[in-house]
């Protein structure tokens, strides 16, 4: 398959990753999150949040969403998001699945969940007869590609709070908003009261395995139980640690994303000087999405596969990743100006 703009899920894995596995592949240790390897990428997780935090490590981002949604929610909650999110949209319905809780999907703002648009639905508290608003869940970066301010999330999350609510972040591209941003990843987080992270790297040149940070440990009672029902406790649990110990080591993780986010704005750079292509969104991130004339989608895909975002609207959805080149990027334009001849 050629490389091309599908997705940052589509790259392969970066070498460091893949020494650090290795390197752990030696003799045997203690399963489950019992070898030292776990050990040195909580305390990282700790160093970089907090010491408070607690640190779950899963299989994935679904797992990692479902895993922090249910720790803190009974079936009779609900969940608001944006209806663009992930787990509104990709997740095939898993968080209601398992937490038995109602999605509460709201028109987001350039793909961003807003306190106007969470209003609304702050009802019916201490009534048997309406499901109890919990969560407010916001990804970062947005499934649109663009990245909430620290303001905009202290916001959300002091509309939560004053609720009795939480907020909850997907995380599944953080280190692209963290480089968007040029901040650490606490200062848009913890410190903007965000309340539990699922905190992706698979997008961003880890193989597999995510981490769910809760901030307050009380909330965490149940949570390493829910893990293993959710399946999502993994015996050889080093090979996760291991890449999270690669992925921080020499700040690898802004690397590859101050990379991928290059890419992006670089994309934009080139097809802004073609008239026929219209970008949609604010390019914050490792994502453009552009309304591209329907003529030329299908020889465009054959040679840079890419997603369509919207049919109706012919408007399509490029990802940079880690390793996308310029060289690739220039390709891709040239022939996007020949199919427009």
């Amino acid at each position: 398959m050629n490389k091309g703009f599908a997705s940052d899920n589509n790259s392969g894995v970066h070498p460091a990753i893949l020494a650090a596995m290795e390197a752990a592949n030696t003799g045997h240790v203690v399963g489950y999150g019992g070898d030292s390897y776990t050990t040195q990428a909580t305390e990282l997780f700790k160093e970089k949040f907090g010491d408070t935090t607690e640190v779950f490590f899963v299989f994935n981002g679904t797992g990692a969403n479902v895993l922090a949604l249910s720790t803190v929610t009974q079936s009779f909650n609900s969940v608001i998001c944006a209806e663009t999110a992930h787990i509104q949209e990709d997740e095939c319905g898993a968080p209601e699945k398992f937490t038995g809780c109602k999605l509460i999907p709201v028109e987001p703002v350039n793909g961003k969940v807003t306190p106007d648009a969470v209003l609304p639905h702050l009802k019916g508290f201490d009534f048997e007869h309406h499901s109890q608003a919990k969560v407010i869940s916001i990804s970062q970066v947005t499934e649109m590609g663009t990245v909430y301010s620290p303001d905009e999330i202290k916001k959300l999350a002091e509309l939560a709070h004053k609720h009795n609510m939480l907020l909850h972040m997907d995380g599944a591209r953080i280190a692209n908003a963290a480089v968007a941003l040029d901040m650490d990843f606490k200062s848009f987080t913890v410190d903007c009261g965000v309340d539990i992270l699922s905190f992706g790297g698979t997008k961003n040149g880890m193989m597999m395995g995510e981490a769910v940070l809760f901030f307050n440990p009380e909330l965490t009672k149940q949570t390493k139980y829910l893990r293993k029902q959710s399946m999502q406790l993994y015996s050889k649990m080093r090979f996760v640690s291991a890449q999270f110990l690669a992925y921080f080591n020499n700040d690898l993780w802004k690397e590859t994303a101050t990379h991928s986010n290059k890419m992006a704005k670089l994309l934009e750079a080139e097809v802004a000087k073609i008239p026929e292509i219209k970008i949609t969104q604010p390019v914050s991130a490792n994502g453009v999405f552009a309304i591209v004339p329907k003529e030329i989608i299908e020889p465009l895909r054959e040679r840079f596969f890419f997603y369509m975002w919207d049919e109706m609207l012919s408007e399509v959805r490029w990802m940079t990743s880690f390793d996308t080149t310029e060289e690739e990027i220039y390709g891709f334009v040239k022939l996007i100006k020949e199919l427009l001849k």
